[in-house]
């Protein structure tokens, strides 16, 4: 099997693939990098290839996921709480004014 054949992945690993690729793209990564990165990911977290062998049944790890998410808070828990506040008023307004 050559480098880079994906045919040992299952579907949902490849959906994966795509998904964080997509993600990365869309953060104005360069597309051959941004699938580099996705495969990258999707084999940290499974282990690699789960189609057939002794590698099916093992759980994957959701390590990458689990970072994004603690990251993603850090900044709004560093401003104040007026702040947030004042931030979350003006987002429910703009809801609702565009609903309307």
């Amino acid at each position: 099997m050559p480098r880079g054949d994906k045919s040992t992945y299952t579907d949902k690993q490849k959906r994966k693939a795509e998904h964080i690729e997509k993600s990365y793209e869309e953060r104005g990564v360069a597309q051959e990098e941004a699938e580099r990165r996705a495969w990258a990911t999707v084999n940290k977290e499974s282990g690699g290839g789960n189609l057939s062998g002794s590698g099916r049944g093992k759980p994957d790890t959701k390590v990458s996921s689990k970072r994004g998410g603690k990251l993603g808070g850090k900044a709004a828990a560093a401003r104040p709480p007026s702040e947030r506040s004042a931030s979350a008023k003006k987002a429910a307004g703009t809801r609702r004014k565009r609903a309307s």
